[in-house]
């Protein structure tokens, strides 16, 4: 990809779909590295989500006033890595705020939602969070962005985006210098069209970091390797669909799509069976209750006064306190509505029927999995099911996106069912599994998600590739 045509074009498609909320516009403005170092990612272009901490280049804002003047003082590790292999990023791109949101339009800097190059006609919500990221790499501005992924950010925005994205297992790539949503579930993930490219990207950022204390450790990584060596290569993969995953959530397009596809993949001699993974259906209701807590936790230090911008109007009503003015000003209605929820699952009359019982589910779903999958976690000690699957296949979206119209018009009664998009993403979050989004075809906002054990992120790209290079 041209960085100078690129250049030439960014300002007419930052105009129409809002992608960036910091960019370069000249090609002196690139932040070189010094000669020497690995040229891995070289000549490729980069997009990095705004709450991946970036010095000198703009603020990290979130997408959030409350955050709308912070300068990051150091570089997070996965923004080293990309530099260090000479990829070139091009900006910081818009997202939904503090990464709390399915649609793509929670965007609380005021200067409205992304809206999905998928269409040059309708205006569609481009999914989130990660949704500037995968407008970036859908509007063909650069060769792969870096997004988020907490219960789906990364991969519901690549399968409206008909783009590939996704998730690692947690803990393979650094989150130093990611600003948290969720720390028990927030991944960097990968955005691209090019299986090949986003191979290449993982394969830069795929090292352990001591600064980062949930980083897998190179112990661990020296067991997944010697764990791959064993594994049957020389037949067709076995390929699970969780029998609690209800086909009739999804809307009639996406439902004869996924059909299809599990179809024609049979055709080509895969073997698919039903499996059973009872936690599955209690799944969102897990992540519900502990995503927005750790959020309540996390966003507690945004007070005007140790972070965040601070309330005028705090410090000079008497009667308003600077803490509560400057939190009901620059946070959003979406970040305030999840604050709440955590703090009410925090607090003493839920904390054990709540919160405790989510942690508990979540421990059974993590086991649960590893009964269905024929490659043991290293994390866990579990063994490996002799007769199990080698990967999950799944929707990744109950359909396509709204338009944008649609979707801020929906009544409040309807709020809640927003809140089910992410109901084929949240068990591989909650399980740290590595995931990706595949298109059901090329052009088409629907997305194939496919999944393996913990730690076997290799396998889930040689799989993906296969299958999409038959796809395209």
């Amino acid at each position: 990809m041209q960085l100078e045509t690129v250049l030439r074009r960014l300002p007419g498609l930052q105009s129409r779909y809002n992608i960036f909320t910091h960019h370069i516009n000249k090609v002196t403005e690139i932040n070189d590295p010094p000669r020497g170092k690995n040229d891995a990612l070289k000549g490729l272009l980069a997009a990095v989500k705004d709450n991946i901490s970036t010095k000198n280049f703009g603020a990290t804002t979130c997408s959030s006033r409350m955050l709308k003047d912070y300068k990051a003082p150091y570089d997070a590790t996965v923004v080293n890595l990309l530099r260090d292999s000479r990829a070139v990023i091009l900006g910081k791109t818009n997202m939904d705020e503090f990464a709390m949101g399915a649609s793509g339009l929670n965007n609380g800097l005021g200067g409205g939602p992304v809206i999905n190059p998928i269409s040059d006609i309708e205006d569609y919500c481009p999914g989130g969070s990660s949704s500037g990221s995968a407008a970036a790499v859908l509007a063909d501005l650069v060769d792969f962005a870096l997004g988020t992924d907490t219960g789906g950010s990364v991969r519901l925005p690549a399968a409206w985006g008909s783009i590939l994205g996704f998730k690692p297992s947690y803990g393979r790539i650094s989150r130093f210098g990611v600003i948290d949503f969720a720390q028990s579930l927030d991944t960097v993930g990968i955005l691209a069209k090019d299986i090949g490219i986003l191979r290449k990207v993982f394969s830069v950022l795929d090292k352990y970091d001591p600064r980062d204390p949930t980083s897998l450790t190179d112990d661990l990584r020296d067991q997944l390797t010697k764990s791959h060596i064993t594994v049957e290569r020389d037949t067709k993969p076995k390929i699970g669909i969780p029998k609690e995953f209800s086909l009739s959530s999804l809307t009639p397009e996406m439902r004869q799509h996924f059909l299809t596809y599990v179809g024609r993949l049979m055709s080509l001699g895969y073997e698919v069976y039903p499996v059973s993974v009872p936690s599955i259906k209690h799944s969102l209701i897990m992540y519900y209750i502990l995503a927005p807590a750790e959020a309540a936790s996390n966003l507690a230090r945004y007070d005007g006064i140790r972070y965040g911008s601070r309330s005028i109007a705090g410090d000079m009503d008497e009667h308003n306190t600077l803490f509560g003015s400057t939190r009901a000003e620059n946070f959003g209605p979406e970040v305030q509505k999840r604050i709440i929820l955590g703090n009410y699952n925090l607090c003493s009359a839920s904390y054990k029927n709540n919160f405790i019982k989510a942690q508990k589910l979540r421990v059974q779903l993590i086991d649960e999995f590893d009964n269905v999958f024929n490659f043991a976690n290293v994390l866990t000690g579990n063994r490996s099911a002799p007769d199990g699957i080698d990967f999950i296949l799944s929707p990744t979206n109950i359909g396509g996106p709204k338009t944008i119209k649609e979707e801020t018009s929906i009544e409040s009664a309807d709020e809640l069912s927003a809140y089910a998009t992410d109901v084929f993403t949240t068990p591989m979050s909650l399980a740290g599994l590595p995931a990706l989004s595949i298109p059901v075809q090329n052009g088409t906002p629907l997305g194939i998600q496919i999944a393996g054990q913990y730690g076997d992120d290799q396998r889930v790209l040689d799989f993906a590739a296969s299958l999409y290079q038959q796809n395209t």
